[in-house]
């Protein structure tokens, strides 16, 4: 085969494959799909399901391209059912 041909057919990977390169949940991955935020799976069979392997790498580098912002920490002191009590500056040795 020569380089045309290599480009032109597109690899396709499976569940177990794309789980390998990206470490999420199957259900995150499905509701990523819904939302728009990670590529469509489509069909080869009715059993058979397949991600585009170009299109898989393309948001993996555009996921390292730019950071996501880390949630902030929830604030224990505001719990409901069982408050963190700040130490008193006396206890702390």
């Amino acid at each position: 085969m020569t380089r045309s041909n290599e480009e032109a057919l597109k690899r396709t990977i499976r569940r177990h494959q794309l789980r390998e390169m990206v470490p999420l949940a199957d259900s995150t991955i499905y509701e990523m799909e819904q939302r728009g935020q990670f590529p469509r799976r489509f069909a080869l069979t009715p059993r058979c399901v397949v991600w585009d392997l170009a299109e898989v790498e393309a948001w993996l580098q555009a996921r390292r391209a730019v950071p996501i912002p880390r949630a902030n920490p929830p604030d224990v002191r505001l719990r409901k059912t069982s408050p963190v009590r700040a130490r008193d500056r006396a206890q702390i040795p």
